[in-house]
């Protein structure tokens, strides 16, 4: 028996289609796309991600496609690496120095020759976005044309119209946040506060070096901290000090929010003499696992203290079994694809935090999770209550179309548009902010579209709801 395998005629990919992640029953698909008409054109608000704020400072070419798209991209590699590739063969460095592939057309015909993997994917979708709206291509990437579509981005790369400072003027960015360690001298947003360039690029403190005992060389860390701030930062006080020195650095620089990427999101408010106790442990390297973590939660409710002095926006980026593979971990580092979420309590971990400062209407705490079954069990309760709580956007594995859609009807139901802090596009991949932004407005236009035709909203309040959505909360919430 012969197997028949019916082939449709290839089509390319329309980035441009008007009712992409729309409704289908007529009515809903047609205020959708009136709504998305409506807010599309809004200024991005980008107020939490990992881009490198040195592009901005220095204004110089990105080196090539693979360079942009894939070496510095852990949603493609991981998928690439789930398949065989080695991420050597990626361009992916590695800690030893060892060799690793240079040939940045080779990388990228790899990733070409392999692009199928990513049917159905949201990489997929952000990266033939930004291949139609950034670079004008509009052909599906493929093995036969690898070296058309390289030469064609590697050729606009040369130009002006695509330096950093161009694209971010492109892409309607009105502001964006970089993430950098309290360790960082911060050489590259002086060099931007300090140019005539006005875009808007500020920083977020990012404490896990110093927070987490568990975090390589934190003992080091510590004492680099304080050298960095004059401090003692080796005791106690002296190590709380050295902090809120750090903060108020930051704060010279833009800073509007801490971001703090803790295993759990357990929080403790413990004395000082418990506190000092957990500390010293900690820098003698002698910490259990359950009292390093036990510090971690415990620095969390210090922090919140300290956003109650200065104002700065906690966020509580938590469930993430980071860096899963010892074995790449060792070769390649940190962030290299094995990141796995985990579940998480919510309702257990923040109550002595909420104990502590919960109540403070003053306070803005923004809450993430990567356990999606904690939505509408508890994160949507504590934030429908609490004035100091927050929803974060859909994150991470679940910065998709279907997992903002679901976010959306877990969460609205509890915790309201309003308890909500519109988007963040959380990415390294510059050119995916657009593409990003995008799907978060056709989503958040198709769910408005949704509630209106259903009765359970007013057509007036869809239009308002979907321009909070779109560009006042994310202001408000990150003081921006």
């Amino acid at each position: 028996m012969t197997l028949q395998i019916t082939v449709a005629p290839k089509t390319e990919p329309d980035p441009y289609y008007e009712d992409r992640l729309f409704p289908q029953e007529t009515g809903a698909r047609k205020l959708a796309r009136e709504l998305y008409l409506a807010i599309k054109n809004l200024p991005i608000i980008s107020p939490h991600g990992h881009t490198d704020p040195r592009w901005f400072a220095e204004d110089q070419a990105f080196p090539d496609p693979a360079q942009l798209f894939i070496v510095p991209d852990h949603y493609v590699f991981r998928m690439l690496f789930s398949q065989g590739i080695d991420l050597t063969a990626l361009g992916v460095p590695r800690r030893d120095g060892a060799w690793t592939e240079t040939d940045s057309r080779k990388i990228w015909r790899t990733f070409a020759d392999n692009y199928h993997l990513f049917r159905g994917t949201p990489s997929r979708m952000w990266f033939e976005h930004s291949l139609a709206t950034v670079f004008d291509w509009k052909s599906r990437l493929s093995e036969d044309n690898a070296d058309e579509v390289y030469d064609h981005i590697a050729d606009c790369l040369t130009r002006p119209e695509f330096r950093p400072r161009a694209l971010f003027e492109r892409f309607n960015i009105e502001v964006i946040s970089t993430t950098e360690s309290p360790l960082d001298d911060l050489t590259w947003h002086r060099q931007i506060k300090d140019c005539a360039w006005t875009g808007r690029v500020v920083t977020a403190y990012r404490p896990d070096p110093v927070v987490d005992p568990e975090f390589d060389g934190f003992s080091e860390n510590v004492e680099t901290l304080g050298v960095l701030t004059g401090e003692v930062a080796t005791t106690w006080q002296g190590y709380l000090k050295a902090h809120r020195t750090r903060r108020a650095f930051f704060k010279s620089f833009g800073a509007t929010s801490t971001d703090h990427g803790h295993p759990t999101a357990r929080t403790e408010n413990l004395s000082s003499v418990d506190a000092d106790r957990l500390f010293q442990k900690a820098l003698k390297g002698i910490c259990t696992p359950e009292e390093a973590d036990a510090f971690r939660g415990h620095m969390l409710t210090e922090m919140a203290r300290m956003s109650l002095e200065d104002d700065l926006v906690l966020q509580i980026h938590p469930g993430s079994c980071r860096n899963h593979s010892g074995a790449i971990m060792k070769a390649f580092g940190r962030d290299k694809g094995f990141d796995i979420p985990t579940r998480t309590n919510y309702v257990d971990a923040l109550k002595p935090l909420l104990d502590t400062v919960g109540l403070e209407k003053r306070l803005s705490i923004i809450l993430f999770t990567l356990d999606e079954t904690s939505y509408s069990r508890e994160l949507a309760p504590l934030a429908g209550v609490y004035p100091s709580l927050k929803l974060g956007p859909a994150w991470w594995f679940h910065d998709s179309p279907e997992g903002m859609r679901r976010y959306r009807e877990m969460t609205t139901e509890t915790a309201g548009f309003y308890n909500t802090v519109g988007f963040n596009d959380d990415t390294r991949a510059f050119c995916s902010i657009p593409a990003r932004h995008d799907v978060a407005r056709r989503v958040d236009c198709a769910y408005l579209a949704l509630l209106v035709t259903s009765g359970r909203l007013a057509e007036d309040e869809a239009y308002e709801v979907a321009f909070d959505l779109t560009y006042r909360l994310s202001l408000e919430a990150y003081r921006l």
